[in-house]
């Protein structure tokens, strides 16, 4: 399978990183970014903005500067390998010690909750996605964008989102995690302006080694690639290798 696609615009998020400048330099030497901040989402009202938590308002705000007023309608995929984790875990906490739960914090809970926030703030009614696909989370978003494009509809938001996991799940933490968001709106192959990529999936190759321990998150390992402007990023996870590739 190989599908290709061109990112007619991008934008991302991290403690410290804040501005595409900053991005591009990062990629030059890339680091896993760390920090307490949180974007000001000033398109978003005050009152619903205070219901949107930290991982949503970082997801929500790559969104916003991606989505120009012009691609409104566009169908969108909201891609998150844990979501908003920390958030099930409080609830289930609460459960625990027999504690009432808010109503709001369970709407919020919901891997879809994000995704969910940004319609409804956008005034958007369009067809939206949210989806958890394990250690290949972006490609699936991807999968899911090409099916959309061949679907007919002209550009498809993508955006993909991580937090750190909460200390009970700390076994369970395969690589690092730090908070960051990222959002591309992608469009056909043959659209031309923008950066040209393509992704393919085959079977592992039997001279495949051992993968090196990761140094970032492969959700910022891939915007990593697409912003170096060259080379290969191949990446094995569930018996699959997936390869991307600039230029399509």
């Amino acid at each position: 399978m190989r599908i290709q696609f061109t990112i007619a615009e991008w934008a991302a998020w991290a403690p410290g990183l804040e501005t595409a400048e900053a991005w591009r330099e990062w990629a030059r030497q890339p680091f896993p970014p760390h920090g307490e901040g949180t974007p000001a989402l000033g398109e978003v009202p005050a009152m619903q903005r205070r219901r949107i938590d930290r991982l949503g308002r970082m997801a929500i705000q790559t969104a916003y500067w991606c989505q120009r007023a012009e691609a409104e309608g566009i169908p969108f995929v909201f891609a998150s390998r844990h979501g908003d984790v920390a958030c099930s875990v409080e609830l289930l906490e609460s459960l625990s010690r027999r504690e009432t739960l808010s109503p709001t914090s369970f709407g919020l809970s919901v891997h879809n909750a994000i995704a969910a926030l940004y319609s409804i703030v956008r005034g958007e009614r369009g067809n939206y996605l949210a989806l958890a696909a394990g250690h290949a989370t972006p490609e699936a978003a991807l999968v899911e964008t090409a099916g959309l494009l061949g679907d007919g509809s002209p550009e498809v938001l993508v955006v993909v989102y991580d937090a750190a996991l909460p200390e009970v799940y700390a076994d369970f933490r395969d690589e690092p995690d730090p908070f960051h968001a990222w959002c591309w709106r992608v469009a056909p192959a043959d659209r031309g302006d923008g950066i040209a990529v393509g992704l393919g999936c085959g079977a592992v190759p039997a001279e495949a080694g051992v993968p090196e321990a990761a140094v970032l998150p492969h959700s910022l390992e891939v915007l990593r690639f697409v912003l170096a402007g060259s080379g290969t990023l191949r990446y094995v996870a569930d018996g699959r290798q997936w390869e991307w590739r600039h230029g399509g």
